[in-house]
């Protein structure tokens, strides 16, 4: 067993730094990775099937070929002209703009489908304005990962955590609702602080802006008034698929179906819209932490930290906030989450009062996925978008800016937590 521990970490790391290097594409390096666990015997094929979650490959086939038919009604145009118009062609209002719909929609959607929708209407609005959208697109990395914190649907940790816990989702709400208002108004003063000076538009852009019609941008109103009660009854799938007992993988499958069949596009065009490179890298990635877990070192870093804080209460929620975080920056959240569970549980057994320790793991393992940018689904969603349009956004320069951000947001929730409980 110390010998496959061993090939699994070597893999890891491998795969880790051809990744932060870029000089291998993020997917190859996935699947690479994932080919050598199996080969090497770290795990089975059938191993790697299970450690897949088709949950959430499901919502991003679904949500992708869902925005790709509506996008043919020009909703997308409409939105961002619409804004854009409204904020006087001002691009720091337009961030800011973009920044509260993306935190707002992350907390009632999950927030690989707000970046979905959020994505393309980003791109549109800076090709306008002839402004670098790259800020942009990193700030909205950011609020959908601290919007997605705040409900028991916003994040996929969240619904693991509310499941074993018995949590509602206005627990959630009252819980974390207050700190998630508090990281995100801080961290909106650092995107001013920071990027005051890349937000430059002259008066010829913001007049060309000013003189759009965004009636215009509408090219199908029967698919406009189609695609918008689809976005309604989604939106409502996916605040109640719990109560429905469907997968949210289900709702978004479904949704990207109906919308195929009357919306009347070419399919072939459209299926051939799916970013494969986006699946095949979440695919090789969740087989590589898969690895981990099937050789054990992701519940021996569990077992760990129990026994290292002996059980303290406040030192136990404090360094679990911080270890999922720093964790869940370079490691998919969702395993490491369901590894904490059972040993949450346990200590609950145990007579300790745990509900601190769930919120701790939440904070941790929600707002760690800011850290890289292959930290969180939704991180590099947005960043396969910038790259499809010419914007790559590389690994070392959203590190510079997301994981000091990550750090000060555990910072302020280790504040609240201490003060709270």
């Amino acid at each position: 067993m110390l010998i496959k521990q061993v090939i699994a970490i070597i893999i890891f790391l491998v795969v880790m730094l051809a990744i932060i290097s870029e000089k291998v594409n993020r997917a190859i390096a996935a699947m690479a990775g994932a080919l050598l666990m199996i080969i090497f015997n770290i795990l089975s094929v059938e191993q790697g099937l299970h450690h897949i979650d088709f949950n959430t490959i499901g919502v991003l086939i679904g949500m992708m070929l869902f925005v790709s038919v509506v996008k043919n009604s020009g909703v997308f145009e409409y939105i961002a002209i619409f804004s854009a118009k409204k904020s006087k062609g001002d691009p720091w209002k337009i961030m800011l703009c973009f920044v509260i719909l993306t935190a707002v929609l992350s907390a009632v959607l999950d927030n690989v489908t707000t970046v979905l929708l959020i994505g393309p209407m980003t791109i549109v609005i800076t090709q306008i304005l002839n402004i670098n959208p790259t800020p942009f697109l990193v700030t909205q990395i950011l609020a959908s990962n601290i919007g997605g914190t705040a409900t028991l649907i916003g994040d996929p940790p969240n619904i693991m955590i509310g499941s074993a816990a018995n949590l509602s989702f206005a627990d959630f709400i009252i819980n974390l609702g207050p700190i998630v208002l508090i990281i995100l108004f801080s961290t909106i003063l650092c995107f001013k602080f920071m990027f005051k000076k890349q937000l430059f538009v002259d008066d010829k852009s913001k007049e060309k802006i000013l003189n759009l019609d965004e009636k215009k941008a509408i090219k199908d109103k029967p698919l406009l008034i189609k695609s918008i009660i689809m976005i309604i009854f989604i939106l409502l799938g996916f605040i109640l698929h719990n109560v429905l007992n469907l997968e949210s993988s289900i709702v978004a499958l479904t949704g990207a179906t109906i919308m195929m069949f009357i919306g009347k596009q070419d399919v072939d065009e459209i299926l051939s819209s799916i970013e494969w490179s986006t699946i095949a890298f979440f695919g090789g990635l969740f087989v590589i932490v898969g690895g981990l877990v099937e050789v054990g070192i992701i519940n021996n870093i569990a077992q760990y930290l129990i026994s290292a804080t002996s059980g303290h209460l406040v030192l136990t929620m404090l360094v679990i906030l911080w270890l999922s975080a720093i964790i869940s920056s370079f490691l998919d959240n969702i395993p490491f989450v369901a590894t904490l569970i059972p040993l949450i549980l346990t200590m609950q057994g145990q007579g300790i009062d745990v509900m601190p320790i769930w919120w701790a793991t939440s904070l941790g393992a929600c707002l760690g996925g800011n850290g890289t940018l292959i930290g969180a689904s939704a991180n590099i969603v947005l960043a396969n978008v910038g790259q499809k349009n010419g914007y790559p956004i590389s690994f070392k320069d959203y590190f510079k800016i997301g994981f000091p951000l990550m750090i000060f947001s555990i910072l302020i929730s280790t504040i609240y937590l201490l003060i709270r409980f």
